[in-house]
Formats: structure tokens, sequence, C-alpha cells
């Protein structure tokens, strides 16, 4: 791979969640921000939406990595697409309570309170966040607000943060779980990366990584990943990724717009960003090759071509 190529001592591209090349840029420091005064606070129900590949997961990570954990006892569910009692055992399980092998709804919600006012007791709060919360099901959200009936006079005992897609939101808007909605009382929304964002999200990457030497990207190929990504991290991660290692394969020590050209080409998820000039180029070279393929059937069938004007 190109990292020796480079000067780096790990990849600095890839698109796992790593907290420790977690880029705090305008939005996510906010939502980071409110997520841990409002975990200190004790608020019940959070929610933070962002659109796809906006790092939500890294983010999540990253909140939970940063809660003190002799004052919090949390969970994480990455896949909650579960049905109620599912959801309930997923949540048992993270919290290692222990539970016999056959358990009906109502014995394991008397365990999973008895261990939450235990938790109380001790000093401590139990924070459930539940990733790619726009699965969820109806019946599940609706249990998940029974969940968090459990509270003392002064207090919720589980605290819940739901990291979803915008389809979260109209999920909320069913008016069977009002009740949830109305519980939310900390809503966060990530946005995509600014072209000035970008530009520093790229060197702040490349710096974790280890890279010390010239730029790597410059400003016009920084200007042409923002365009093509629209400042989504994710994309920006695996544009950079391959546009290095097109770089790599010709021996080039920077990027340039050529290699992101490539990289393009062989994304499918960025082929709707072509250019407008890209655009009419590939527009024109269908019809070229339509006007021929065109002309060379009417050849085979015996058809006379038409060359001049009418006589």
């Amino acid at each position: 791979m190109y990292a020796s190529h480079f000067g780096l001592k790990e990849l600095p591209f890839t698109i796992t969640p790593d907290t420790s090349f977690f880029f705090a840029h305008s939005s996510h420091q906010e939502a980071l921000n409110t997520l841990l005064v409002a975990a200190r606070s004790g608020e019940g129900f959070m929610k933070v939406i962002g659109e796809v590949g906006t790092g939500k997961t890294l983010l999540c990570r990253k909140f939970l990595g940063t809660l003190d954990h002799r004052e919090f006892v949390t969970a994480y569910i990455p896949n909650p697409y579960l049905q109620p009692m599912t959801l309930l055992f997923a949540v048992a399980d993270e919290l290692d309570i222990k539970y016999p092998q056959h358990i009906n709804q109502h014995q394991l919600l008397k365990l999973l309170n008895r261990y939450l006012i235990n938790t109380y007791a001790e000093g401590k709060r139990v924070l459930l966040c539940l990733d790619e919360a726009q699965a969820i099901p109806i019946e599940t959200l609706e249990g998940l607000r029974l969940l968090s009936n459990l509270e003392t006079e002064r207090r919720k005992l589980l605290q819940v943060v739901l990291f979803g897609q915008p389809e979260l939101n109209a999920r909320l808007d069913n008016p069977s779980i009002r009740q949830l909605k109305q519980r939310i009382s900390f809503a966060c929304q990530l946005s995509p990366l600014s072209l000035s964002e970008v530009e520093f999200y790229i060197s702040h990457r490349l710096a974790v990584a280890g890279y010390r030497g010239a730029r790597l990207f410059p400003h016009k190929v920084v200007k042409q990943i923002y365009r093509v990504s629209q400042g989504i991290p994710r994309l920006v991660n695996i544009l950079a990724h391959k546009a290095l290692m097109a770089a790599f394969g010709e021996g080039a020590r920077a990027v340039s717009e050529r290699h992101v050209r490539q990289a393009v080409a062989d994304t499918e998820s960025t082929q709707g960003a072509l250019t407008v000039k890209a655009r009419i180029k590939r527009y024109l070279t269908a019809l070229v090759s339509s006007v021929a393929a065109f002309g060379l059937t009417l050849m085979l069938s015996g058809a006379p071509l038409i060359t001049g004007g009418l006589v």
C-alpha cells in the first residue's frame, strides 16, 4: 500500500469510525458539546440526525469515549432493528445483566429496573446509545419509551441517545409514538463539511496518520474533492484514499486532479457528481456511437444512406 511511499504511519482515509481521527468541525463539535451537557444534566432522550456518511457513528463513539466512566455506565447497540423483547435482551447483554434462559418481558423489565436503581444508588448514570435509529420498528420505539419511564423523583434512571438518518424524524412523527417525540429534549443536526473544512479535514487526518512532508493535496485538488463529495466525510475519505493510490501507482509525490478523476471514475456513489463538461463529453460520445451504429445497421440491411439534401 502507499503508506510508506508517502511517509505515513497508517492509512489516513479509512472509513472505519476511528475516534483518533475525530475532526471537531462546527456541527460535530456543537453536537458533541450538546450531548455532553445533556447527559450530565440527566436528560431522558436525545437525538442526533445526519445524512449517510456524515459521521454519526464516529460521533457516537467519540461521545461514549469522552464520558467519565466513573460517572456513567454506557451501552451501545449498533443495529436496533429489533422487536421490543429482543431490544430488552440486547440492553441487558450490553449492561452485563444476568438473566435465566426462559424469562418473560415482565421479569426482564424488573431485572433492568433493579439494575438501574442499584446503579443510581452507586452514584452512576446509565446511558444507552442506539445507532441507525431510523430502522427501529415503531412498536420497539414505544417499548423504549416505556423502559425510559423508570425514574426517581429527581431524574431519569436511563438516558437514551438516538443516532439516525433524516428518516428517523419521519418515523417519530407517527402519532402512535408522539409521547416519545415529546420527551426528546435535545436534538442535533450534523451537516456536511464546507470547502475550508474539507481542506482542514484532509490535513488533520494526514497529520494524525503521521504525515510530515510537503503538501499532498493542492488547493485545486481539494476543491475538486469537495465539489464531487459535497462535503460528505465518508466520500471525502473514499476519494482521498483512491487518489493517493492512483498517485502511488504513478510514483507521484502529490495528488493531482487527474488522480481525483480516476478516483471518481472508480467510485459508484460519485457518478452523479460529474462536471457539466464531463457530462457533455459523455453525451457527445454516446451520440456519435449511436449514429455510427445506426449507419452500420442501414448498410448491413442494404437500405440506401441519405448523404445529401432533398432533390
